[in-house]
Parts: structure tokens; sequence; C-alpha cells
């Protein structure tokens, strides 16, 4: 389980196909402290470490993985957002992040506030998946507040801290964002099409 804090960034040094899976490794200030079968949120994805050396660890997306999210969209270079699982015990300061993710939007607009910057996405229109103002959202494993609900389009609004350190720096017009709806929303939507 996650919170949606990001934690740090990381940067894809590496990618090979296997088969049907992708292995990803990743240059990060926290590999030091990371352990092998350690789960590691990348962009709200939950991953399972599955190597370290010195400085760089490697991941392994499998097929359901990369159908479901941006990570097969991944090129070395690339700056990822990175979050460790939380402590049991440790605040909960964004909101329960399951880190899997339930499709991919695409940055529709981007307003700079003068102050804030405010992204617009929109997510597939026959999906169950809903967000309501001022509910949570997870966009690449950031846990944001939603400021403008429509269907299958919704906005965030960014304070500047986040902006500099997240992947949300470097969102452009159609730019392919990872989402995870709230998991309560989810549970209520799923509740009431059943009736």
């Amino acid at each position: 389980m996650f919170t949606g804090i990001i934690e740090t960034l990381g940067i894809v040094t590496d990618l090979v196909r296997e088969k049907e899976n992708l292995h990803i490794t990743i240059e990060s200030d926290i590999t030091s402290e990371l352990k092998i079968d350690q789960s590691v949120a990348h962009n709200g994805v939950c991953l399972t470490v599955v190597a370290i050396n010195t400085d760089k660890y490697v991941v392994t997306a499998i097929k359901e993985t990369l159908d479901k999210t941006n990570v097969g969209d991944l090129t070395i270079g690339d700056v990822v957002n990175l979050e460790r699982g939380m402590k049991l015990g440790d605040r909960l300061d964004g909101h329960i992040v399951q880190g899997h993710v339930d499709e991919v939007g695409v940055c529709k607009e981007i307003s700079d506030m003068k102050g804030s910057t405010v992204f617009t996405f929109e997510y597939n229109s026959t999906s169950e998946n809903i967000t309501i103002e001022k509910g949570s959202i997870t966009v690449n494993g950031v846990s944001l507040t939603v400021v403008g609900s429509k269907k299958n389009e919704f906005s965030v609004a960014i304070i500047p801290y986040t902006l500099e350190n997240t992947t949300f720096k470097n969102f452009e017009k159609g730019t392919k964002i990872n989402l995870e709806f709230d998991v309560i929303g989810k549970y209520v939507s799923r509740l009431t099409s059943l009736k």
C-alpha cells in the first residue's frame, strides 16, 4: 500500500525485453535503502525489486502491467516518480493508493494559474471509473485532489513544489499518464452498478 506522496525521482537506465516481460533498470538515490522483493511504485505502478547493483536496481513488468499502464512506453533517460510502500504506523499524508493502475489517461490541457498549474486529463469514456469534485485521484503515482470533474475528464491543481519534484514538470498535451481511481469510489461505483 502507498500514499501517493512521491519520495524521489528515478531515471530509467536500461530496458530489456524477455519474452512478454520488460526488465527496467532504475538509477535512484534511494537504491541503497532498498532490498530484493520490496515493492516500489513507479509512476504509480507497484513493481517488485528483483536485483540491486550499487545505485541502480531492476524491476520486472509483466504483460498485464504493460497492457494496462504507460510502463511499456518508457525509454532510456525517462524520469519516473518513486514511492516505497508505507510503513505501518506512519501518517497517511496522501490517500490510500494500491499501486494498481486502473487505466491510462491523456493530458488534455495545462493552464498556468499564477501560483498553481491546472492539468486536465481525459480517460476512457466507456470505463466505469469516476471522479468527484474534491475527491482523490492518483496521477502517475501522485495523490491529488480533483478540482474539476466531468464525464471521463477531470482537473487537478498542482502547487509549485509538486510540479518541480514530480514528473508533472515533464507533462505536455498528449502525455499518457497512469490513473488509479479512489478505491472507495471504485467500490461504491461497483455496488451501484449491480442494482
